[in-house]
């Protein structure tokens, strides 16, 4: 017998987790399916996994966003007009890369299981939220209709990530060739000027001086310094997958005066869009923040997610439950207040995550504008630095030659 682990959607329609021991995961899922229970992930319990098996799951290919948004759009038409394994084998026949993946869940599909158990099979591919949203549409039968709702999710969140990804490419190249510049300088040229200087016999001027210590420490110890800001990164890494410092770090990171603004925009986007999508499919709202707390990066935000689903479940509305957290910008709990008064909460929500998504893309526009001219005011002020440092031993030879 093995123990698996399973989430599945009761007859209630709330998203629940557990363990049940089992011949194999067959026989599992139809114990759960006894129980009228929805699986929507079953696989075997940490403790009973192989290490090998866990090496594998740790290499194992996954669809990329481009290709998981070209699968979820495609799958929400073909499904429209014909059985699901059908649609599935015609996508696993023209994909090109990563057909392995939808092999499986065709395979998978027609064994009997049903599509969210499927790819809670793939969770380097599908998150939680994907794989709840689609069980949520097994369930209702508009499965085509959410698979379009979730491509629509998945188009936006692709678009937000081009354009910051876009965006920051320029300043980074610009940050990388002026850090290069000022590297080669440092350890090219100033070293032959140095030979120059000591033939002088004058004492140099204290800014040469600066210059030449750091010079001569980039030279001799170079590669140590390399080394201990590798080491440095690898044991801050290490550090934040401890719950206690990531959560400190988190907290940190919320609350510097532009970035935490951004994250806190950004987390209140997808909730809003996120809850929108699901609350218009009919998945219950509780659900839906369990998905989405899943899929938080800063452990605060999953925190405050986490909060918000105790306060609903003991009566408390959305607004009043989000607002408490101090986390959610205004427009969103004023947005959420404003759809349950008038029915329209699903609307209203989707429209708050389009306005604090342009919002997003605003700020984050100006910032890295502003940031291209800093870089190259900080390059050249570097560059400057140098230049006089070389300058000054040379003005002062000719000071004493005239004099």
């Amino acid at each position: 017998m093995t123990d698996f682990a399973y989430e599945a959607i009761n007859p209630a329609g709330t998203l629940v987790n557990g363990r049940i021991a089992a011949r194999d995961e067959q026989t599992a899922n139809e114990k759960l399916q006894k129980k009228r229970l929805a699986v929507v992930s079953l696989k075997p319990s940490e403790s009973a996994v192989p290490e090998k098996q866990a090496i594998e799951s740790f290499f194992a290919k996954r669809l990329s966003h481009k290709q998981l948004s070209l699968f979820t759009r495609q799958l929400s038409t073909l499904v429209a007009v014909m059985p699901l394994e059908e649609a599935l084998q015609t996508l696993m026949a023209q994909a090109e890369k990563n057909a392995a993946i939808l092999e499986d869940i065709h395979v998978k599909v027609v064994e009997g299981y049903k599509l969210s158990t499927a790819l809670a099979q793939q969770p380097k591919s599908f998150s939680p939220l994907y794989i709840s949203m689609v069980a949520a549409g097994e369930a209702s039968g508009g499965l085509a209709k959410v698979l379009e709702n979730l491509a629509d999710l998945l188009d936006r969140q692709a678009k937000t990530r081009s354009a910051l990804l876009a965006a920051l490419a320029y300043p980074s190249a610009l940050a990388l060739v002026a850090l290069a510049v000022i590297i080669a300088m440092m350890t090219l040229v100033v070293p032959k000027l140095v030979e120059q200087f000591d033939t002088m016999g004058q004492s140099l001027p204290w800014l040469t001086t600066a210059v030449i210590t750091v010079s001569n420490l980039l030279v001799h110890y170079g590669w140590l310094i390399l080394t201990v800001a590798v080491v440095s990164g690898l044991v801050a890494v290490r550090a934040l997958r401890q719950p206690q410092v990531k959560a400190r770090f988190d907290a940190f990171l919320l609350r510097l005066p532009f970035i935490g603004t951004i994250l806190k925009r950004v987390a209140a986007a997808q909730l809003a869009r996120t809850l929108s999508v699901m609350l218009e499919n009919g998945l219950p709202v509780v659900d839906g923040l369990a998905a989405t707390a899943k899929t938080a990066q800063n452990s605060q935000i999953r925190r405050a997610y986490q909060e918000v689903m105790r306060d609903i479940g003991e009566g408390s509305t959305i607004s009043a439950a989000l607002k408490r957290t101090g986390l959610c910008p205004p427009l969103l709990i004023n947005m959420a207040a404003s759809g349950e008064q008038s029915g329209r909460l699903a609307v209203l929500l989707d429209r708050a995550g389009e306005t604090l998504e342009r919002e997003f893309d605003t700020a984050t526009t100006t910032a890295l504008s502003l940031l291209e001219p800093a870089i190259i005011v900080l390059m050249g002020g570097a560059v400057t630095i140098i230049v006089l440092a070389i300058l000054l031993p040379i003005l002062q030879l000719n000071v004493l030659a005239i004099g």
